[in-house]
Order: structure tokens, then sequence, then C-alpha cells
């Protein structure tokens, strides 16, 4: 399998792309964060997404 053939997601703290790694093969449904670090700022994220809905994303 190639690397342009696996599967990605995209992660909800950095909102960048990631892909399969084998050491998830086992629980890549559940795997949510493309990091360590972006698991431990997922807080910092769902913040952001509440101030968004409630202000709408208007930079200014």
């Amino acid at each position: 399998m190639n690397k342009s053939s696996l599967p990605w997601k995209l992660c909800p703290v950095c909102v960048r792309p990631f892909t399969w790694r084998k050491k998830w093969r086992k629980d890549w449904d559940e795997v949510k964060y493309c990091s360590k670090r972006c698991a431990g700022h997922r807080h910092v994220a769902s913040e952001m997404n509440v101030h968004n809905q409630h202000c709408g994303d208007v930079a200014g």
C-alpha cells in the first residue's frame, strides 16, 4: 500500500490532515487527534468552536 492510498482524517485542533499509522491499526476509528500535543489542547479547540458559534467568525 503506498502512502497516497492511506486513509486520512482532519485533526480538530490544528485542522491539519493526518494519515493512518500502523500503531493505530486496531483503533483507527477512535483516533481523533494527530498527536499527543493536540489531544492535550483539545479543550482550546472546543472553546474556539463555541466562541465562533456565538460570536461569528469575524476578524477584526
